[in-house]
C-alpha cells in the first residue's frame, strides 16, 4: 500500500455502483472530488453559495447540495451522481421525460433537477402538483419558468418504476438527445451555429455539433451558454 501523502486524508466512497478509493485534503467539497478527481462532470458547479442545487446528487439515497459537503464525509457512503441514472446509452424514464416536455432550456440545472425529481419518485410514485413543487423547491432554474419541469416530472410518474442505471425499455438511445437546436444567439465571447447537443444531464460526456461555416455575431445579443 503506498505510504499516505502529507495532510491528506484516506476515503473510499461507492460512486454510482464503483468503489472509489482516494486520499483528498480535509477541505475538499464533494462537488469538486466528484468534478476533479472522478471526472464526473455532469454535476455542475452553479453559484457558490449553496442556493441553486445544481450540484445535488443523492447520499445514501438522499439529496445532497455537493458544494456544502466534505468528500471526506462521503467516506464509506453510496454516491449517486446524473451518470449513473443511464445504462450506457439508454437512458432512465426521468431523463426521457424532460426531454419529451421540454424540461431543459440551457441544461446547466438539468442534472440536479434529474437527482431530485429521481429521488422524489423513489419515494412517492404519484405525487400531486404541490408535491412536486416541494420536491424541486431547492433547485433554481433561471430558463424554463417551472411549468415544463413540473410536467416532466408528472410524466415520469407515469412509467414504470425503473432502477437508475438499468436503462429502461421504453427508453431510446443517448443519440435522441441530439435535437436540432438551430441557431443560438451568440454568447458574450463568440457567436456560433449550434446544430445539435448532447449535455452532461443525460450521458458523461458532451458532444456538439457545430456549423463552423456560419460563424456569426450579433451586437448587442446574449444567449445560453453550454457550460460542463
Amino acid at each position: 500500500m503506498p505510504p499516505r501523502l502529507p495532510g491528506k486524508i484516506p476515503i473510499a466512497v461507492t460512486v454510482n455502483g464503483v468503489k472509489k478509493e482516494a486520499e483528498v485534503e480535509p477541505r475538499l467539497l464533494l462537488v469538486h472530488f466528484i468534478r476533479e478527481d472522478l471526472g464526473l462532470t455532469g454535476t455542475h458547479v452553479g453559484c457558490d453559495t449553496s442556493n441553486c442545487s445544481a450540484c445535488a446528487v443523492l447520499m445514501d439515497g438522499k439529496v445532497v447540495k455537493a458544494c456544502t459537503v466534505l468528500a471526506v464525509q462521503a467516506g464509506g457512503r453510496e454516491i449517486m451522481t446524473v451518470e449513473g441514472l443511464a445504462k450506457g446509452d439508454r437512458l432512465h424514464p426521468v431523463q426521457e421525460a424532460f426531454l419529451a416536455k421540454h424540461g431543459l432550456q440551457c441544461g446547466y440545472c438539468t442534472p440536479g433537477m434529474l437527482m431530485s425529481a429521481y429521488a422524489l419518485l423513489k419515494e412517492n410514485r404519484h405525487p400531486s402538483e404541490d408535491e412536486i413543487r416541494k420536491g424541486i423547491s431547492g433547485n433554481i432554474c433561471r430558463c424554463t419558468g417551472y411549468a415544463q419541469i413540473i410536467e416532466s416530472v408528472q410524466q415520469a410518474a407515469q412509467q414504470p418504476v425503473v432502477t437508475a442505471g438499468s436503462g429502461g425499455e421504453s427508453v431510446g438511445s443517448a443519440q435522441n438527445c441530439v435535437r436540432p437546436l438551430g441557431t443560438t444567439r451568440p454568447g458574450p465571447l463568440l457567436g456560433f451555429s449550434v446544430l445539435g447537443i448532447v449535455t452532461t444531464a443525460f450521458i458523461s460526456k458532451p458532444v456538439f455539433t457545430i456549423d463552423v461555416e456560419h460563424l456569426e455575431q450579433e451586437e448587442g445579443e446574449s444567449g445560453c451558454v453550454f457550460c460542463h
